[in-house]
């Protein structure tokens, strides 16, 4: 599949649902309604800080799509039912069952640390980092920092870098650091919530990461989850890792110290291939 035109064609229709297992959704006609938006970077991101404080613990169930590249440069896919918990702004833990093993895909991280595991057909890997050592963009096939940040878990920063613009039916957040373009967020500005996230870093200038969002439903007061949510990861020169989570039952919870101790706490790298410790935004293979 041509993902950047799948990128362009979800985007620049405003129109149906950005995710089908499988590939792009059909395109249909529909009359786009524009609202007035914000009127300063203030409060745009003032309106999105919202969302994250108030963002609260829960669970769900729903259905990956994974695409990625294996070692011969062929694209190999998985579709597969997954857990997610999650505990706003840095823990999100979740669970795949790939070929009748429910743990054949693990994504996790707390306070200070991140990982992923996976035992796909042609990938045996274990990554993990440190926050203060992540660098970015990541180059994880699933990353724990953009999924919390799709979900609209994640902490929003400060004003410092940030224009504000308007295309359509959307306003535009677009952050500068040293004057060069390195994320924009494009907000619905009927009900302001988030549709498409694009982070820059590529020497043609092209978005390397895509972050799509829709289907969005209450959780409760001021804090609003996409049930879909499409990932392209093109960094580090990667073809385009893509993963498409649709989610179901989305439950507020409250999690106690026990969950809390066993779900957001890395787990030991047993049984799988290689081990790889990200710093500085570079993947290092580790000995085993």
């Amino acid at each position: 599949m041509d993902y950047q035109k799948c990128d362009i064609r979800l985007f620049a229709g405003f129109t149906t649902a950005i995710l089908i297992l499988g590939g792009c959704a059909t395109q249909m006609e529909k009359k786009v309604r524009i609202c007035p938006g914000k009127e300063s970077v203030a409060e745009s991101l003032s309106s999105l800080k919202v969302q994250s404080e108030n963002a609260v613990p829960l669970r769900a169930n729903g259905q990956c799509f994974l695409q990625y590249y294996a070692e011969d440069g062929k694209p190999k896919k998985e579709n597969f039912p997954v857990k997610l918990w999650v505990n706003p702004p840095v823990e999100i833990y979740v669970q795949g069952d790939i070929a009748f093993d429910p743990k054949g895909v693990i994504l996790g991280s707390n306070e200070d640390e991140f990982w992923l595991a996976a035992r796909l057909k042609e990938v045996s890997g274990y990554w993990w980092g440190r926050w203060s050592e992540e660098g970015r963009p990541e180059k994880l096939m699933i990353s724990p920092r953009l999924v919390l940040e799709a979900l609209g878990a994640a902490a929003v920063g400060d004003e410092e870098g940030w224009s504000l613009s308007k295309e359509g039916a959307f306003d535009v957040l677009t952050k500068r650091e040293s004057g060069i373009e390195v994320k924009k967020i494009y907000i619905n500005t009927c009900d302001y919530l988030v549709r498409r996230i694009e982070y820059f870093g590529g020497d043609d200038g092209r978005a390397i990461i895509v972050m799509e969002l829709d289907k969005y439903e209450k959780i409760s007061e001021n804090f609003f989850v996409p049930g879909a949510v499409r990932i392209v990861n093109r960094a580090g020169g990667n073809k385009g890792d893509s993963v498409q989570i649709t989610l179901g039952s989305i439950k507020p919870m409250e999690l106690t110290d026990k969950q809390r101790g066993r779900l957001f706490v890395r787990p030991e790298a047993q049984g799988l291939k290689h081990i790889y410790k990200i710093v500085d935004g570079n993947v290092v293979e580790q000995p085993k």
